[in-house]
């Protein structure tokens, strides 16, 4: 996730610079910085003044902010980004020898089966960043149609027969607009026994979608019998329960000055636990390709206005199994946090398919 964070050209590399340096001086100490301090960590042969005058400048353009009158300036989630998305476009360093040892030692001795794994991997991640560690449970490859019969009912509904994988059978009762005969039931289901065999409910769908709209000129009666059908069979299906995650570590976030308002953590842990909000993120990153960072009010959850959250997601064999990472302030060590969260997510695929 993204928002704009290119400066104008006015302000060029050296605004960028004063704008890096104090990002990573309010992470390291977490205290507004002056011009006087940031003229003399930048490097740069420039005084006081004119290194107000480029903060000035930072803050009309919304990416440093002052929290009190001469107090100095801290980065907004603007900033933070800017910051994160060079760091992006970088060589992150290598996470320590240590850590990766531990990670792989620990994700290796755990003998159990994939909700063993992802525990000890939201555990691991908890503490070696001292955040929350948030890992989803494995997503249960989907059922495949091997089969599909319908049997009339009356009042217009229809017994639906389905066989997943060539061995699980399920049935189902759907309600349709029309009273439909057993010589059109069964024409509908040899036409999807045809195109939509060994395709989940989801792919059987959109395939049908994509033939309605290949084929919109010589579309038959028994393609459109068999669209309507079955888009009552797919939207009548049973919903996945969703993705599930572990998380852990929520306690280290009682000790960031960021969120030690008592109020801000209860609704904080109340989002833990109720789940939604979470969960609708970490969707988002399983649907992404490589690190996600949300920061601030990028999440879109108000709850999370003062945290970053930075997955990843972790594949098996079959594709992308979930995703895992931090939450934490918005104050945080990316250029720490951003490739543990990357390495972690690599061992922990390893290692589920290790046990495949």
């Amino acid at each position: 996730m993204s928002v704009e964070s290119t400066l104008p050209e006015s302000l060029n590399e050296r605004a960028q610079h004063l704008l890096r340096v104090l990002v990573q001086s309010y992470i390291r100490d977490g205290q507004p910085v002056g011009s006087r301090a940031l003229s003399r960590d930048s490097g740069l042969s420039l005084s006081s003044a004119t290194v107000r005058n480029i903060m000035a400048d930072l803050e009309e353009l919304g990416f440093v902010s002052s929290p009190h009158t001469s107090a100095g300036r801290i980065p907004t989630d603007r900033g933070y980004r800017f910051f994160v998305d060079a760091l992006m476009r970088a060589d992150l360093p290598a996470t320590e020898s240590e850590e990766l040892r531990a990670l792989r030692e620990h994700l290796e001795a755990t003998r159990e089966g994939p909700k063993e794994l992802v525990a000890a991997a939201s555990r691991l991640l908890s503490r070696i960043t001292h955040l929350a560690g948030v890992v989803t449970l494995p997503l249960a490859p989907a059922a495949l149609l091997t089969q599909i019969e319908f049997v009339a009912l009356t009042e217009n509904r229809v017994l639906v027969i389905l066989v997943f994988n060539d061995r699980e059978v399920q049935n189902r009762i759907i309600q349709l607009e029309r009273r439909y005969g057993p010589d059109e039931l069964r024409r509908a289901a040899n036409y999807l026994n045809e195109h939509c065999r060994s395709r989940s409910l989801n792919q059987m769908h959109s395939e049908l979608l994509r033939q309605l709209k290949d084929t919109h000129a010589s579309i038959n009666q028994v393609m459109l019998d068999a669209i309507a059908i079955a888009q009552q069979v797919s939207g009548n299906s049973e919903s996945r329960e969703g993705i599930e995650y572990v998380i852990a570590g929520e306690t280290n976030l009682m000790g960031l000055g960021e969120l030690s308002s008592v109020d801000k953590l209860k609704r904080l842990f109340e989002a833990f636990t109720e789940k939604r909000d979470i969960l609708h993120l970490l969707d988002q990153s399983l649907r992404a390709e490589g690190v996600q960072i949300f920061i601030g009010h990028e999440s879109g959850y108000q709850i999370l206005d003062d945290c970053s959250v930075v997955t990843a997601p972790y594949s098996t064999g079959d594709g992308v199994a979930g995703v895992l990472g931090v939450i934490g302030p918005t104050r945080m060590a990316y250029e720490r946090v951003i490739p543990i969260v990357d390495i972690t997510a690599k061992l922990l695929g390893t290692a589920l398919n290790s046990r495949r």
